[in-house]
């Protein structure tokens, strides 16, 4: 093994052991209903992130999922496609979490507002306390407490390849429903693009037991012509890292 990867499993082994003296351990449920259920006990991830020198969203880029730098890429793809470069004014994100897409996306552009729809209430606080953004009531897959046509940039990162085929179809009408004339949409999905055999044989055999309904595969097609419908056109995409996997990041702009 290379010191980089002893020290990355050093450092894991450290964040067990403190996980395990705070009485937690970061745990998924295997009685979800239709969607994947992370448990992440917000204290004691971030004394964890803490314990080892990162952000709470680089402690869970480099040591819970494994994919040093990831949401750094996305970031940065997202920029060379000039997504910041309209200056947003008003940002709208869905299931942030611990808010490391959303630090980033802040450091690339400064929205005079920035609403959140988070369903983990000590997450939505932290975000609320740390970067002043606006939590919003949560019911479903509405979107319902946003006006129609208000949101410049609306994004999604890792959410939709963790909730049922119907959940993220129902969060794409509201999407196309608060962005603005001339504004993005910007998810990422688990697409065929994302599934060759030997990516399918990985999941059957490393995706854990008791998550059937995790990850979520979406049909690319269908959803640029879902999309096409709501007056958005597919402007790109890109592949980003998730474990050993990826996901398809896909930007669309709504016409003017």
């Amino acid at each position: 093994m290379s010191a980089t990867g002893k020290g990355t499993a050093a450092l894991k082994a450290g964040i067990k052991r403190l996980l395990g003296r705070t009485g937690f351990d970061i745990v998924r449920s295997t009685n979800n209903r239709g969607g994947v259920d992370d448990f992440i006990p917000f204290e004691a991830t971030m004394r964890a992130a803490r314990a080892s020198g990162l952000s709470a969203g680089d402690y869970i880029d480099e040591v819970m999922n494994g994919t040093p730098g990831a949401t750094r890429s996305t970031i940065d793809e997202l920029r060379a496609l000039g997504v910041f470069a309209a200056a947003p004014e008003t940002v709208l994100e869905i299931g942030p979490g611990s808010g490391r897409y959303l630090e980033k996306t802040l450091k690339e552009c400064s929205p005079s507002r920035y609403e959140i729809y988070e369903t983990a209430e000590p997450w939505a606080r932290y975000l609320v306390d740390t970067f002043k953004v606006i939590a919003q009531p949560t019911s479903e897959s509405s979107l319902s407490p946003t006006p129609d046509e208000s949101i410049d940039l609306v994004q999604a990162h890792k959410v939709f390849n963790t909730v049922t085929f119907l959940c993220a179809s129902r969060y794409f009408f509201e999407m196309a429903r608060v962005t603005r004339p001339g504004g993005r949409i910007v998810f990422d999905l688990m697409t065929e693009t994302c599934l060759d055999p030997a990516t399918m044989r990985a999941w059957a055999t490393r995706g854990g037991v008791g998550h059937d309904s995790y990850p979520a595969a979406m049909p690319r097609q269908a959803c640029v012509d879902l999309f096409a419908t709501l007056g958005c056109t597919l402007e790109a995409s890109f592949l980003a890292p998730m474990g050993f996997a990826t996901t398809e990041v896909l930007v669309f702009g709504k016409e003017a």
